[in-house]
């Protein structure tokens, strides 16, 4: 009986030990974009049947085990993936890459698949060694593809290139054509230690980053993932940008916000934190303020339905814009005022009081603005990064 026993509590500690590695490591999104239907305006400026794209993303959360997404959501016809690779980028840029450091990936332990109209792929886990806070270099080889139905995220603001034929390892791509989108890819993801997650960004084009340069990776969302990793207790903790250009919370370029929140934000890998930063764009387009906030408390019930903490983002002056007028003003005080003392949230973040012109409320500083009187340019958002405090995203 007692050695019986005694093998039941071996089997009973094997399990435990089992369980707790099992639970010890997680898959944690390090990059991420919102989709949409790509226009035409922004069409590869070259056909991507029987090419080869490589794109570039910058990630924030190292690790040593990595998956992609791709999708083809908004593609009316198959596409055909015949090869796809990892690497760091090479010296110089212009699309080289570190050849000893280029994987190809699988999909099921092939190397090709065809995504369907309507859905998405993940890779299979590659062993690839991935430091935090560097670009990484996803090299697509496709088949065939639509001309004019893809899946894609405009406001890239990071240089891809396409080049005639199949050349998914090649360290350099001469002659390739340049755009500023991105294509099918839509995340990526590492196997993170225990305690690491991300946080997801609803945005529209002031976290997309128009304003900030292209290559530079200084959106706001860049620069906080920068403050971030320099901060122990939030070295694990990933920032995912799912910003769109034009986005509102009921319409603007892409889906709506309240349309995409669940599949953009709230199902990305390891997500613990969502900061909502929408609504200019609702009331650029005259909106009332009763049905942003409206808006607003319907994500945060969402968030809290996955036991997710969920901030709200203060909105930024607009005074010099096209949007601008006294009852669109009065509107976004309104809107800051009940996210300030609501309650809704849990947590406010100021952007307001970072971005305005103190002389001037309505007015960003002049220091920030772009141009436009809407978009910061990069010290604006990296004045946004500022007023995010790091403790909020604590273990």
């Amino acid at each position: 009986m007692m050695r019986l026993w005694r093998v039941l509590v071996a089997v009973f500690v094997l399990m435990w030990t089992v369980s707790q590695g099992a639970a010890a490591a997680d898959w944690v999104g390090t990059w991420a974009c919102g989709p949409q239907l790509t226009e035409p305006a922004n069409l590869p400026p070259v056909p991507l049947a029987q090419a080869t794209l490589r794109q570039f993303v910058h990630v924030t959360l190292g690790g040593s085990r990595v998956r992609v997404r791709l999708s083809n959501r908004f593609g009316t016809g198959p596409v055909e993936v015949r090869a796809a690779h990892l690497a760091l980028p090479g010296a110089g840029g212009g699309g080289a890459i570190t050849a000893a450091t280029d994987r190809a990936l699988a999909f099921h332990d092939a190397p090709a698949v065809t995504i369907l109209p309507g859905a998405e792929v993940v890779s299979d886990p590659v062993a690839f060694d991935l430091p935090p806070l560097t670009n990484l270099a996803v090299t697509i080889q496709f088949g065939a593809i639509s001309a004019t139905s893809l899946n894609g995220h405009p406001g890239s603001r990071t240089t891809s290139f396409i080049q005639p034929g199949g050349a998914p390892a090649a360290e350099t791509l001469p002659g390739a054509a340049k755009t500023a989108h991105w294509y099918i890819l839509t995340g990526v993801e590492v196997m993170a230690d225990a305690g690491a997650g991300a946080v997801a960004i609803l945005g529209d084009s002031l976290t997309d980053g128009r304003g900030s340069t292209t290559d530079g990776n200084n959106r706001w969302p860049d620069c906080l993932a920068r403050r971030l990793a320099v901060e122990r207790a939030t070295a694990g903790v990933a920032v995912l940008n799912l910003g769109i250009g034009g986005n509102g919370l009921f319409g603007g370029l892409g889906p709506p916000a309240t349309a995409r929140f669940e599949r953009d934000v709230l199902s990305q890998a390891g997500v613990r934190w969502v900061i909502v930063f929408e609504g200019v764009n609702d009331i650029g387009a005259g909106r009332d303020a009763e049905a942003i906030v409206r808006a607003y408390g319907l994500l945060v019930r969402q968030a809290r339905a996955r036991n997710l903490r969920a901030y709200g983002a203060m909105l930024t002056p607009f005074a010099g814009h096209s949007y601008h007028s006294p009852a669109r003003e009065a509107a976004r005080q309104k809107v800051n005022d009940w996210i300030r003392s609501s309650g809704t949230f849990d947590a406010v973040i100021d952007f307001d009081a970072a971005a305005r012109d103190p002389q001037a409320p309505g007015r960003l500083l002049r220091a920030y603005d772009s141009g436009d009187g809407l978009h910061l340019n990069p010290a604006g958002y990296q004045a946004l990064a500022d007023a995010v405090e790091v403790k909020l995203f604590g273990k």
